[in-house]
């Protein structure tokens, strides 16, 4: 069996942003090639787009739920209430272990850069912060609702 939170977190110390770290751990059930994962999550990382909004191990849970249980009929309104469900059932659980979804609230007390240019991948830089650790635990709980 695979285990998917330590590829996801691997993924992160390998220099992918959250969203990536996740969404290509669970290449085996979503069936995307590592670049074509990697470029969709690309956006996500940093809260989208470092603008420290949602968790990208959050975004990137909710894409590999998309890709394996979401809906493709607009007009299929039971499918997409039941999707929305299982989406923030995700959220619910991740909040509960890890205080929040938030970017800037996981990374509180973690002293981080503005703007859009992303920090370099350093010792330093992976000692001061949860990604790592946000990513694996987004990808066990993931794990359990598959």
């Amino acid at each position: 069996m695979i285990d998917h939170g330590t590829i996801a977190e691997q993924n992160f110390y390998r220099g992918y942003n959250c969203a990536q770290s996740v969404l290509i751990a669970f290449y085996d059930v979503t069936g995307l090639e590592e670049e074509t994962a990697a470029k969709l999550a690309s956006s996500f990382g940093g809260g989208l787009g470092r603008m420290r909004e949602v968790c990208g191990a959050v975004s990137g849970a909710a894409m590999v739920l998309g890709l394996v249980r979401g809906y493709s009929d607009p007009d299929d309104r039971e499918a997409k209430k039941a999707h929305y469900a299982r989406v923030q059932e995700f959220a619910r659980r991740f909040r509960e272990q890890n205080g929040s979804i938030i970017c800037r609230e996981l990374l509180s007390g973690v002293k981080t850069v503005e703007g859009n240019e992303p920090e370099a991948r350093t010792e330093e830089y992976y000692k001061k912060r949860p990604c790592a650790d946000l990513c694996r635990r987004a990808a066990e709980i993931l794990e359990k609702m598959l």
